[in-house]
């Protein structure tokens, strides 16, 4: 007989370490911004995953012998969406506060079913629908509460949650047998070759750096990438998309407390109700779906973890 999720001690862990995760990208929403005091985004960009390819290459040391052209073009093709996720996502928090950039792109759980319903026909459910509808309303309550409206860098961190969805489906529709660690390397690679081609064509003032935004460097290069890229993988296999989805939604909670508590940020009542909704959007459609499987006593396990 199949044991159940609730009797799988590694249904339990992989609920820490993926929250764990949340808790470094929130991070990085912080940390990106301290860095962009003194390093412009698109170069912070180059170097963050110009030192996480260094990481994990030397991390895929003894995996070399698995590399293979297969290897390489998926992880260009899901690189290339990692790479604009983070371009519009650098340039969205460096445009904007913290806590909104954090609830914007924390939209991308609803986009993704209707991405999935616009190309492959996939049913939209009227869960995701009506979040979409709280979101919209979210979007509105955040254009008329801020000084300057919907800026420039709440449209981009709302492009950027278009992107991470195309991230996450192309992984899903496009990784096969690929081994993590080497796809994570190539990824990280076209990033880097990405940002460093922009900083070329772009260049800035030259640098003046200092500890504070060389830590926010590397802090953004280690734990948000390297990190949180390995305990993703490991770990996700262990639960549900649904219940993953819903640990993901304490992304934007972090970075708001720490948009809140370490750079001073405030928002006026009409922003934060636009902040409430958009993560009521995100959270309730996933709260009822989650509350359904566990009524069903549905396994979590993917069939890959189940074997192990």
């Amino acid at each position: 007989m199949q044991r159940s999720h609730h009797d799988d001690p590694r249904s339990s862990k992989a609920t820490f370490w993926l929250i764990l995760t949340t808790v470094f990208w929130g991070g990085s929403f912080i940390f990106n911004k301290i860095g962009f005091r003194e390093i412009p985004p698109i170069t912070f960009l180059f170097y963050r995953f110009a030192l996480a390819t260094l990481l994990m290459g030397l991390l895929c040391l003894p995996r070399l012998g698995r590399f293979n052209w297969s290897t390489f073009r998926t992880g260009l093709v899901v690189g290339l969406a990692l790479a604009a996720t983070n371009l519009s996502f650098v340039l969205g928090v460096s445009g904007t506060s913290v806590s909104r950039a954090g609830f914007l792109n924390n939209l991308f759980v609803l986009l993704i079913p209707l991405l999935c319903f616009a190309f492959w026909r996939e049913r939209l459910d009227r869960l995701s629908a009506a979040g979409l509808v709280l979101a919209l309303a979210g979007l509105w309550l955040l254009a008329r509460g801020g000084v300057d409206g919907f800026n420039k860098g709440d449209l981009l961190s709302t492009l950027c949650a278009l992107f991470i969805a195309l991230h996450i489906i192309s992984v899903s529709k496009l990784l096969r047998d690929e081994d993590i660690y080497l796809l994570s390397f190539v990824q990280f690679a076209t990033v880097a070759v990405v940002g460093g081609t922009l900083d070329l064509l772009f260049p800035s003032a030259p640098l003046s750096v200092t500890w504070v935004s060389l830590g926010s460097l590397i802090y953004c290069a280690i734990f948000p990438t390297v990190i949180c890229f390995t305990l993703q993988n490991t770990y996700q296999r262990y639960t549900t998309p649904t219940k993953a989805g819903l640990i993901y939604t304490m992304d934007p909670v972090w970075s708001m407390l720490g948009g809140t508590l370490l750079l001073g940020e405030r928002l006026t009542a009409e922003e934060w109700t636009g902040c409430a909704l958009i993560f009521a959007a995100v959270v309730l459609p996933l709260s009822v779906k989650r509350l359904r499987e566990r009524q069903l006593g549905i396994d979590y396990r993917a069939e890959g973890a189940a074997a192990d």
